[in-house]
């Protein structure tokens, strides 16, 4: 059983959501506008987020922002009837791991929450304690896989959970393309997650996992029209 926030101003949605949660397990907390969820999310601890957009007092994106300064590795499931490109996009740089646009289908939401919440791992993600002895690792990059953790040097790097994903299957196959294709199958264990926003998202999460190596000796690259590789900085 997960402890949910549902953040959705809309009262009877909310309280449908709610009630298709808690009937799936979950124990669920609502909020219906963005200052009363930051509250919340300051005074308790939750499992996964379901958080719109469009709130008021305080909008989604600003909290969904707060919120990743405190809790890296917390699951966030956005809902919003902004359904553009750049909305998307905008969304996951905020530090969203998924996204739904209004209407959508309930069923598809519950599925999509628990493939979050299974690939969840807390609190490791972000974890800022001594690392451990961290296998695999490429050049001055570790991981360990059974936490999960990341570490450059000996500081740990905040992750996501699709940047994790991400990270472990570029260090296990460092020197060789990973394509796209590889990448999503590892994100989505729901085939209502495939297309989409995952495939849209991809390019975010390789652009922010470039920001979080920028320490390191490490570079990922873009072999267009095969998929992404991790090499050494420097390296032909």
């Amino acid at each position: 059983m997960a402890h949910l926030l549902i953040v959705e101003d809309d009262e009877l949605l909310r309280d449908a959501l709610g009630a298709q949660l808690a009937q799936a397990g979950h124990r669920i907390t609502t909020a219906a506008d963005g200052a009363e969820a930051l509250e919340l999310l300051a005074l308790q601890g939750f499992d996964g987020v379901v958080l719109d957009l469009g709130l008021p007092l305080v909008d989604g994106l600003t909290v969904l922002r707060r919120l990743r300064q405190r809790l890296p590795a917390l699951p966030v499931l956005i809902l919003t009837a902004r359904d553009g490109v750049e909305d998307r996009v905008e969304g996951l740089n905020a530090g969203a791991d998924d996204y739904l646009t209004k209407p959508f289908n309930r069923d598809e939401l519950l599925a999509r929450l628990q493939a979050l919440l299974r690939r969840a791992s807390l609190p490791a993600f972000g974890a800022n304690t001594a690392p451990a002895p961290a296998v695999p690792a490429a050049g001055n990059l570790r991981l360990d896989p059974q936490l999960p953790r990341a570490w450059l040097g000996n500081e740990a790097i905040d992750l996501t959970q699709r940047e994790w994903v991400l990270l472990d299957l570029l260090v296990r196959h460092s020197g060789q393309v990973v394509s796209r294709e590889v990448v999503l199958a590892a994100w989505q264990s729901e085939p209502a997650e495939t297309g989409g926003v995952a495939s849209n998202a991809l390019e975010v999460y390789v652009h922010r996992l470039r920001r979080k190596l920028s320490g390191s000796t490490l570079n990922i690259r873009n072999i267009r029209g095969l998929g992404y590789l991790l090499e050494s900085a420097g390296a032909p």
